[in-house]
């Protein structure tokens, strides 16, 4: 899951998690957190960020042969470039520092986005992410998966609200017969100063479309965030993320750390 948006999202944001019912340990994949806007990356520009988080509070033995989380620091490096106004694509590099064991590489993804043009005058931000990866068994059950995440946002004045109403689905692995399930986030945020915007994140992995899980094997969770406006080329993004029902990890951090090189592109 995965929670995104670049420099024009510095606000309030509100993010919940959700998971899968047989205890699939999905937890183990909060690689990437970061709810998307529709906006997307300039011709011939590149972002690079990192994306770190720790479970402070989250499992506390091998699950499933997933590795516990508790203690565990990932690690995530994302390299996006922009290819037309309306078209970017990122690779992701996802590693993993276990509390007992050496720093691991543990998967990559690649995702193109694509977003309405300007020139439709929409009333709203829309857009579209394809995901697909893999990632080692010992921090997933799904060998690779694939994510469907349409995005759709709106800036009122001081005001940014997102919604990823996100469908992820196994191609292989434990869960290929669960199909597509619901995992939706979604931001609100709020610009205190013109620097420092402050919200909630909501992130959730629901279950199959056809059937959703039973509320306590689903995960919840929700960060408090700040946004910070470092320069018109540094993205930064921070949060405490609090776990809502039994199956979510209790308390994780997060940090995501961006700078974009222009190679001769334009901004506005």
């Amino acid at each position: 899951m995965r929670p995104g948006g670049r420099g024009a999202l510095t606000g309030l944001a509100l993010g919940l998690l959700g998971a899968v019912a047989p205890a699939p340990a999905v937890a183990q994949e909060n690689f990437e957190i970061q709810v998307y806007g529709a906006e997307t990356l300039a011709p011939r520009s590149t972002m690079v960020e990192l994306h770190s988080n720790v479970a402070a509070d989250g499992t506390i033995r091998t699950e499933n042969g997933v590795l516990r989380t508790q203690g565990a620091f990932h690690e995530t490096l994302e390299v996006t470039h922009g290819f037309t106004p309306w078209l970017e694509t990122g690779f992701y590099v996802f590693t993993s520092i276990q509390p007992d064991t050496t720093w691991e590489w543990v998967g990559s993804h690649i995702r193109p986005r694509v977003r309405a043009p300007e020139s439709w005058e929409l009333p709203v931000g829309l857009g579209l992410s394809a995901e697909i990866g893999y990632q080692r068994r010992a921090f997933s059950p799904d060998a690779w998966t694939v994510e469907l995440r349409p995005i759709i946002d709106k800036q009122w004045s001081r005001w940014y609200v997102a919604f990823n109403p996100t469908f992820e689905r196994a191609i292989e692995g434990d869960n290929v017969d669960r199909g597509f399930e619901l995992s939706p986030a979604a931001k609100v945020s709020y610009s205190v100063t013109p620097k420092v915007a402050v919200g909630l994140e909501y992130y959730g992995a629901l279950g199959p479309v056809t059937h959703l899980d039973r509320r306590r094997d689903q995960q919840h969770q929700i960060f408090p965030v700040v946004d910070l406006d470092l320069g018109p080329r540094w993205e930064f993004n921070a949060g405490i993320g609090f776990g809502l029902t039994p199956s979510t990890d209790r308390l994780i951090v997060k940090m995501i750390l961006g700078y974009r090189f222009d190679w001769g592109a334009t901004h506005k």
